[in-house]
């Protein structure tokens, strides 16, 4: 089983001692990339829950020797001690408390403590406060001492409506938290124990703070506010640290709390403002001597400001809201964390990007008006690569196997700023079998009922696959109706694309003269045909594995074309609700299709009989099929009635979906497994090189076909479906990626009690009409038409019904 898919900015990274990894917190784990390649090297595997904070110890001096530990915390309520050059798991602390953040002053300020002693201080959740008369959970900072293993007992710094980030300053004196508009600042006593009680400081603003950092060397602080307003404090706790009220009272938690102004009772010398950010302040960080200070947000530009004079600079274009900022041991070597789940190292001097560490990128957000009707995902099952629709109206190309982004194709221009209304949406995309074609369909919205356009590019690979070139566009293919599918030939260039208004089209592709650089020049897509069935929307589209037949559907009919001809050769029907989702199973007689609304329905139809062969009544988010076996996968969406929750909440606890591997011929599933996340899913059979998964499927023997799960938030799973290990998958985590579990064939019984519409036992009947011998003109006109007789038959039958009708008057 490989996993992947995981979130590289979930907290702040850490340099090792040599400036030559990044530790990144991903999940469960900790992901170790080498800052050279941008490539994983190793992980750090043992928490059972995501992790929160990864410290590196700093190098000692002297000696200035590089050591490989570090210190990791995570919500599964334990603290562990690391060699990660081996990597070996050296020590665990349960503090039996979800751990939100930590820090660890002596590791920076490098001062002896009582015994010597090591002490942590985390920000946990679990405690119970009294607010408003209510007992509710809230955050407490807390004390740990790390060579004894265990909560310092009694000592509580500070409670708080919920867990906050812990910040420390770069020499250990320090460490602070911001609780909306205060800034709870500590001074670490040079002799820390068990029983020292720290002193602390509050600063005060008239706006909520999103971040803060320290001066590397002086008093001085710095706190961004939502506003995007930087203010600078200097001299701040001069006067005095006194020993602060550790309880949470009413007061702290009114969001319009009232100050004289944060210049006037703060213990500070000055306060200055800075104002550039358009939106709130995300990052803030000093540099190693303290002479700039590095300011971002969410309009993903990284300011560097000259602390004396004010004066700045810019890395601007970086394309998404920027998160973290983390200095390395090499002042010259510095890294970005920013919300599309990209880690850009820096060479700070120069302010350029040398590398990227690029995880998937989450889903693009869609008005209220366009959920639903967006097919962002698209895979190719040869290489094991999966196309995304991301913000910034891009489409990202990422490996499910090397779990890292290959690429970007960018389908239309937008230059990214913070609280911009969406204008276009990149509603389809779709691959060819060989990965070697794209087509997109972008939609530009209307405003004010005017200007709304519909496009329909097509894309051609050049030498290099997925280096993806602009080969045709087309506005308006079906005039102003939006185009709902895309599908590629398997074996030609012809794809066909589908419309809401009642009509598709046949593209064929007349390729260019190759040039020397090996790409296709002047590549150009033209429109074959047009069909369409008695003007209903046409919502799917899909060709056989040989591309032999194509299959439309017509609202909840399912018509079969010949493609080359564009003919209608029969017509399958009629479903309860209007068809989505269309597959044909591999090279097997049967095609499977998905409606949705108030009676969705998940149906197998067999095509040398052109009748449904069986049916369940489930809601389902995705189907695929294996192309060279009669068997497909469908991902369905779990009901979310009380009645149905309360009778398989200990079955399902917190999964709402569910992945059923059918045999087409066999209406009960062979296996089934319980999923997470599974709205706006996706499934994939991808077939595999044996040797390229040595080492990743458990039992050594590395299948053809495996089945790739991505749920909704991007996180994926590939396993194999047929092996003994999928029977038995126990992956499952709180907070996990991609989860799964499975079960054997007569899994969860108590769902396929309340739901299905199939029974076994029924005889199968032909939806296709048919015509009476003895009484024609009773059924002769029912059904569609093309299913009518010949024109001599019907001219007999239609006067011989005159003559029955006139005989009936007679008598």
């Amino acid at each position: 089983m490989i996993r992947g898919g995981k979130s590289y900015v979930s907290s702040p990274p850490s340099f090792s001692n040599d400036a030559k990894k990044l530790l990144v917190c991903t999940g469960d784990t900790v992901s170790i990339f080498s800052t050279t390649t941008a490539l994983q090297i190793s992980s750090l595997e043992g928490h059972t829950g995501p992790v929160t904070a990864v410290i590196v110890e700093p190098a000692c001096s002297p000696a200035n020797i590089i050591l490989c530990y570090c210190w990791t915390a995570s919500l599964d309520g334990t603290i562990k001690y690391w060699d990660f050059s081996v990597p070996e798991l050296m020590k665990t602390i349960d503090i039996r408390l979800p751990i939100f953040s930590m820090v660890i002053p002596s590791l920076l300020s490098q001062q002896p403590t009582e015994n010597n002693e090591m002490f942590a201080y985390v920000c946990v959740e679990g405690q119970i406060a009294r607010r408003e008369g209510k007992l509710v959970v809230c955050g407490h900072i807390k004390k740990c001492n790390l060579t004894k293993c265990r909560l310092a007992g009694g000592i509580t710094l500070k409670e708080t409506k919920k867990p906050e980030l812990l910040i420390v300053s770069s020499s250990g004196k320090f460490l602070g938290v911001r609780v909306k508009r205060k800034l709870h600042i500590w001074k670490v006593p040079e002799m820390d124990s068990d029983r020292v009680v720290i002193k602390k400081v509050t600063l005060h603003h008239t706006k909520n703070m999103t971040v803060f950092a320290f001066h590397p060397t002086q008093r001085i602080m710095a706190a961004g506010d939502v506003t995007g307003r930087i203010l600078i404090w200097r001299g701040f706790g001069d006067r005095t640290f006194a020993i602060g009220d550790a309880s949470l009272n009413e007061r702290d938690l009114k969001d319009d709390e009232e100050r004289p102004g944060v210049r006037g009772d703060d213990d500070a010398d000055s306060c200055t403002t800075w104002h550039w950010h358009p939106t709130e302040v995300n990052v803030l960080s000093f540099s190693s001597d303290g002479a700039y200070l590095y300011s971002g947000g969410n309009e993903g530009v990284l300011v560097v400001w000259q602390l004396d004079t004010g004066k700045k600079k810019f890395l601007p274009r970086i394309g998404s809201p920027l998160l973290y900022f983390t200095y390395s041991p090499d002042p010259s070597f510095s890294s970005i964390s920013c919300a599309d789940n990209q880690i850009h190292l820096l060479i700070t001097p120069s302010m350029a990007i040398l590398k990227s560490i690029s995880g998937i990128k989450l889903p693009c957000s869609l008005p209220e008006t366009h959920e639903g009707s967006c097919r962002g995902v698209a895979f190719d099952p040869l290489s094991g690569l999966v196309a995304l629709c991301t913000e910034n109206y891009c489409i990202q190309f990422y490996s499910l196997f090397e779990d890292r982004g290959i690429s970007e194709v960018q389908v239309c221009e937008r230059n990214h700023q913070p609280g911009d209304d969406i204008t276009v949406i990149v509603n389809v995309v779709a691959l060819s079998l060989d990965g070697s074609l794209m087509a997109t369909s972008e939609v530009k919205l209307a405003e004010e009922g005017i200007g709304g356009l519909v496009c329909l590019k097509f894309w051609v690979s050049g030498s290099q696959k997925k280096e993806l070139s602009l080969s045709t566009v087309i506005y308006e293919p079906h005039r102003d109706a939006g185009i709902s599918a895309i599908a590629f030939h398997p074996t030609s260039r012809m794809a066909v694309s589908s419309s809401y208004g009642g009509d598709f089209k046949v593209w064929v592709c007349k390729d260019g003269i190759e040039q020397k650089d090996q790409k296709l020049q002047n590549t150009c897509w033209s429109c074959h045909a047009v069909g369409s069935y008695k003007k209903k929307a046409m919502a799917a589209a899909t060709f056989s594995t040989d591309g032999s037949v194509l299959a439309v559907a017509a609202e909840t009919f399912i018509t079969l074309w010949d493609p080359n001809k564009v003919v209608l050769v029969a017509v399958i029907g009629e479903s309860l609700m209007p068809i989505v989702t269309l597959s044909f199973v591999g090279n097997s007689e049967y095609l499977v299709s998905v409606s949705r609304g108030s009676k969705p329905q998940l149906s197998v139809w067999s095509l040398s009989k052109l009748s449904l062969s069986w049916s369940y009544k489930l809601n389902v988010e995705a189907v695929a099929s294996a192309m060279d076996a009669s068997s497909f996968a469908a991902l369905i969406l779990l009901p979310t009635s009380s009645k149905f929750m309360e009778i398989n909440e200990s079955s399902f606890q917190g999964r709402d979906g569910l992945i059923l591997f059918f045999n087409a011929n066999d209406p009960v599933p062979a296996v089934t497994w319980s999923v997470m996340k599974a709205n706006g899913g996706g499934l994939a059979f991808l077939q595999v090189n044996p040797s390229s998964l040595e080492g990743n499927i458990p039992d050594g023997k590395s299948p053809q076909t495996l089945l790739a799960y991505i749920n909704g938030d991007h996180e994926y799973v590939i396993f194999d479906p047929c092996g003994r290990e999928s029977q038995k998958l126990n992956v499952i985590r709180k907070e996990g990626v991609a989860a799964v579990e499975g079960t054997g064939p007569f899994g969860y019984a108590s769902l396929y009690g309340e739901l299905p519409e199939f029974d076994p036992k029924r005889n199968t009947t032909s939806w296709v009409p048919s015509v009476s011998s003895e009484r024609p003109w009773e059924t002769i006109f029912s059904g569609s038409s093309h299913n009518l007789p010949p024109l001599t038959k019907l001219c007999s039958s239609f006067l011989e019904s005159l003559l029955e009708k006139r005989t009936d008057v007679v008598e």
